[in-house]
């Protein structure tokens, strides 16, 4: 969705008991059938991204790119039977972290200063807010009882069956 706000909203087919099934208001699933499509569509993913230019970096992301891959397979059985298997692929580009000094706004522009520091102070909100989550899980919290913030940011929300439900996450920096 390209300058709009993202609305989150509770699958109504969801558990809610356990937080799971949020999705994005007005985006759509794209049915593929192979390679080429997926990468057509995480080019477009790409183009619609927002950047700007930083003192640090001349296409810097102002904002965190997630491309969902949902994978359903159906398989006979020999009893005549049918297993359904089903899986997710998230692929996550976070925006980079800003030092409000360091960063700046670019030069001789006429950027709005307000706009570009809510950006920077959002962008870091949520970033920390996935660190505190993925800190709080990997020591053990959700065992202890402790209340991890995945409400705190959009980013956390959205990916949170994934960071903390059954399955595998792998974070590359």
């Amino acid at each position: 969705a390209k300058s709009k706000e993202l609305r989150l909203v509770e699958d109504p087919g969801s558990n809610k008991k356990k937080g799971k099934g949020v999705f994005v208001m007005g985006l759509t699933e794209e049915r593929v059938s192979g390679p080429e499509d997926v990468l057509s569509l995480m080019a477009r993913a790409s183009d619609r991204r927002k950047v700007g230019e930083t003192k640090m970096n001349k296409q810097s992301s102002r904002s965190h790119c997630v491309f969902t891959m949902s994978v359903r397979t159906r398989k006979a059985l020999p009893d005549g039977s049918h297993m359904e298997c089903a899986g997710k692929l998230h692929m996550v580009d976070l925006a980079g972290s800003e030092c409000a000094k360091s960063a700046g706004g670019p030069s001789g522009s006429d950027l709005d200063g307000e706009k570009r520091e809510r950006e920077r102070k959002n962008i870091n909100q949520s970033l920390l807010t996935l660190g505190r989550v993925i800190t709080l899980l990997k020591n053990g919290g959700k065992a202890k009882g402790e209340r991890i913030p995945y409400r705190d940011s959009k980013l956390t929300r959205l990916l949170q069956e994934s960071l903390g439900g059954r399955c595998k996450t792998c974070v590359i920096a």
